[in-house]
């Protein structure tokens, strides 16, 4: 399993456990014949997407330590953002539980140490 792997499904049990519905957004191609390939998902969208309690759009996008947005994920974050949902880079499973508590939407979790001076998930630009 890749780093962003493991992160991603850290997350995914995190937000599970703490009532957020909250889904896998695989995209991707895959060759389906020698001269044809099959695209799934839109491109761009972040690796994880969903509501959360207030029922604001959820978007997280996870990157290794030094993996750097493409062009089309930064516009996909953009855009969540320009409708009013939250839009996260988060570069391990600490920074999205970071990120929620600052925005208060969880205050209870296993991480949490008070030093919310810790939080570096990235803006988009």
């Amino acid at each position: 399993m890749t780093p962003e792997g493991r992160i991603k499904a850290d997350i995914l049990r995190y937000l599970e456990r703490h009532g957020f519905f909250a889904w896998n957004n695989p995209s991707g191609a895959v060759r389906i014949a020698p001269d044809r390939w099959l695209s799934f998902g839109k491109k761009g969208s972040a690796d994880i997407l969903g509501c959360l309690p207030d029922g604001k759009f959820l978007a997280v996008e996870i990157k290794a330590t030094h993996g750097r947005l493409s062009q089309e994920q930064k516009e996909f974050l953009e855009k969540v953002r320009g409708f009013g949902g939250m839009a996260l880079v988060v570069r391990s499973f600490r920074e999205l539980d970071i990120a929620l508590r600052r925005e208060g939407y969880t205050d209870d979790g296993p991480l949490f140490s008070g030093n919310k001076t810790a939080y570096v998930a990235e803006e988009i630009n």
